[in-house]
């Protein structure tokens, strides 16, 4: 079994989401985003090391507000950067030699179902390189800054990217070291695809939604609903709630 690393990336500004509160800190039936996305890693045999990157002035906030959540959950906090690549980048630094890969996911993506990390991790052990994404399943519209309509573009062979992604930790740290000054990417698939190595796709589906606007809220609280228990009855309580007094 591969060891990995877990990079949660929480450092975004959220400017797309609005309001008072960070996007990963907003909370869904009471707790936090990230929180929940943190939790998807915490009991998992493989995971020798998990990582929050947080925004410079998050950060000691975060330290202090979260600090029982962080003591229980062993968290290690490292302070991200103005955008997602340099956030990773400053993880990276931070990461176990012991592991073998590498896991960067969103803290906003809270829905990732189990199946999926496994398979994630299986492909990215066999392969080196492996993302989860979703077929675009609607029709795809080109459109202009004047919103008027340009191209209808095919959708066959088109995905949306989704995290966890997950890499060999060598060829990860080697590709962000080869990053261009100039090249400012949007996730690390991009980062790793510029070395020549290719990444595979896992299918997932939409219900691994990324929560960018108030809307999605909406969506992530009908989702709650819907996801299956591991087992009947109460569910335990996690170190958010142990947390709290």
């Amino acid at each position: 079994m591969a060891k990995v690393a877990v990079i949660v990336t929480a450092a975004g500004a959220g400017q797309r989401f609005g309001g008072q509160v960070k996007k990963p800190f907003a909370q869904i039936d009471s707790r936090p985003i990230f929180i929940r996305c943190v939790e998807l890693f915490l009991s998992r045999p493989d995971v020798c090391q998990t990582i929050l990157t947080v925004a410079p002035d998050d950060f000691d906030v975060v330290k202090e507000k979260y600090a029982a959540n962080i003591m229980f959950m062993g968290l290690q906090l490292v302070q991200g950067g103005a955008e997602r690549f340099e956030s990773v980048r400053a993880a990276l630094a931070q990461v176990d030699p012991a592991a073998e890969l590498v896991c960067v996911h969103d803290a906003v993506r809270p829905y990732v179902q189990e199946a999926w990390i496994d398979a994630v991790f299986a492909e990215a052990a066999k392969s080196g390189a492996a993302i989860l994404a979703a077929p675009l399943t609607g029709t795809i519209k080109r459109v202009s800054e004047a919103l008027l309509i340009e191209q209808t573009v095919p959708r066959r062979g088109l995905y949306e990217a989704q995290t966890p992604q997950v890499f060999r930790r060598e060829l990860l740290v080697r590709a962000y070291a080869e990053l261009p000054n100039d090249f400012r990417p949007t996730d690390d698939a991009s980062v790793v695809e510029r070395t020549g190595h290719q990444v595979k796709v896992v299918i997932a589906d939409r219900r691994n939604v990324k929560i960018t606007t108030p809307a999605d809220m909406d969506l992530a609280a009908v989702l709650l609903k819907q996801l299956p228990r591991k087992a009947k009855g109460p569910a335990p309580r996690g170190p958010f709630e142990e947390a709290q007094w």
